[in-house]
């Protein structure tokens, strides 16, 4: 098990999926400077990129928080059997991710909180799961914490544009839908505190609404950042921006805000998709960022 103790908080890498998300680096992250990927090939390939295939990787995984006696999931990956026709990628999947829970001390009915830093398709997918021919809660006891904002952007009902077109199709009415009408969400504005330990920011740009969760206990600190950085070379090339981005100046300046803190804090940072040792200290460099030192969890690659 994957776990690393943050003051009285206990963190522990919960993976659904780890391979190509069928993306070139060109595709993903369009706006990479010329020749970054080669530059930073030695540290890049095979955790983020494989040259050989010219694809991208991913982790798709939750942090599973324990706090003040409390369990809390950090995102909830894509999940099963889910149709997504526009995202090709995640479409009627079928992981053993409750399995893997389960493997981490953990039943779905003893989860408290669910953190759903966006509601991007790979984020909210386990909020949810298949009985017979309806989406109900996975996790019947929690609270999902979601920002109104976000919530309001991807209702179908607001007809709002994306970047992504249609590739969060389905994803409101099968993995949102369900649990606010069994009355399990709590839609926060501006900050949310979830305990002593834990809280809840905006932190827009990825999408409208998107959060990054901040943890302070003892002399420890660390940020679960969701989509900030979605791949390690936008930490020292912190400019660049996923294709997913809603508002690329915004992100951009969330992103320079955010791994600020992070560096001069001495905070872990823990992006959603790492895969390779999953989250790492930074440090300032000029304008930019460098990689500290990498968290001492297990690398997958």
């Amino acid at each position: 098990m994957e776990q690393i103790i943050l003051g009285d908080v206990t963190v522990t890498r919960v993976k659904e999926f780890y391979g190509s998300v069928e993306l070139t680096p060109a595709e993903f992250f369009p706006d990479s400077p010329d020749g970054s990927w080669d530059e930073h090939r030695g540290w890049l390939a095979p955790d983020f990129w494989r040259p050989e295939t010219g694809e991208c990787h991913s982790a798709i995984q939750s942090w599973l928080l324990r706090s003040e006696g409390r369990t809390i999931l950090v995102d909830t990956g894509v999940g099963n059997h889910k149709d997504r026709p526009y995202s090709p990628v995640w479409s009627r999947l079928d992981t053993g991710y409750l399995d893997n829970l389960a493997a981490a001390g953990v039943r779905p009915e003893d989860v408290d909180v669910v953190v759903n830093t966006h509601l991007h398709v790979d984020h909210v997918g386990w909020n949810t799961r298949l009985d017979g021919r309806s989406w109900v809660p996975t996790f019947p006891n929690a609270t999902y914490l979601m920002t109104r904002r976000d919530f309001e952007f991807w209702d179908p009902a607001n007809e709002n544009r994306s970047v992504l077109g249609r590739g969060n199709q389905n994803v409101f009415e099968d993995s949102v839908t369900p649990v606010h009408q069994a009355g399990l969400t709590h839609l926060w504005e501006g900050t949310y505190r979830i305990d002593k330990n834990l809280r809840l920011g905006l932190a827009a740009g990825h999408t409208p609404g998107s959060s990054v969760l901040s943890l302070e206990s003892g002399g420890d600190r660390a940020l679960f950042v969701g989509d900030l950085v979605h791949t390690a070379l936008q930490i020292v090339e912190p400019e660049t921006n996923s294709c997913f981005c809603e508002d690329p100046a915004e992100s951009r300046a969330t992103r320079h805000k955010l791994l600020g803190q992070a560096s001069e804090n001495n905070a872990l940072v823990f992006p959603a998709h790492f895969g390779g040792s999953g989250a790492l200290e930074v440090e300032r460099h000029g304008s930019k960022f460098a990689i500290k030192e990498w968290a001492p969890f297990s690398r997958i690659s």
